[in-house]
């Protein structure tokens, strides 16, 4: 069950890396525009330095997830890993909170810790 919520939180930290590359990277791009429902560039333009902060809440958040899953593998340390899951599924719960228009990331955020939430518990 360890090497399976280990798999489970890396997953899930590389989602929160590539959310980072969406957010931070490519914002610039209309079709990630779109993606986060900025529909026109003045909105773009608007939510650009927001995106550019939750990106990097994402790559910190990913980064703590992936050394929490090495050290769950390496030495069945679990505490960061849970820690780090359990902090992913309170970020997905209150993007679903705020707007409901979310709820995809919120879920792709938020499934993977989840279960590896209950493993790590059962374990």
């Amino acid at each position: 069950m360890i090497t399976a919520a280990a798999v489970l939180v890396m997953l899930a930290g590389l989602a929160h890396v590539g959310f980072f590359v969406a957010e931070s990277l490519l914002f610039r791009r209309p079709a990630v525009h779109r993606l986060f429902g900025a529909r026109d560039a003045e909105t773009a333009r608007i939510q650009a330095p927001v995106f550019v902060n939750l990106g990097f809440y994402n790559l910190f958040l990913g980064l703590g997830a992936i050394t929490g899953a090495a050290m769950l593998l390496a030495s069945g340390a679990m505490a960061l890993a849970l820690f780090a899951s359990l902090f992913m599924v309170g970020a997905a719960a209150v993007l679903v909170a705020t707007s409901r228009r979310l709820w995809r990331g919120a879920l792709v955020q938020g499934l993977l810790p989840a279960v590896a939430v209950i493993l790590l518990l059962a374990a």
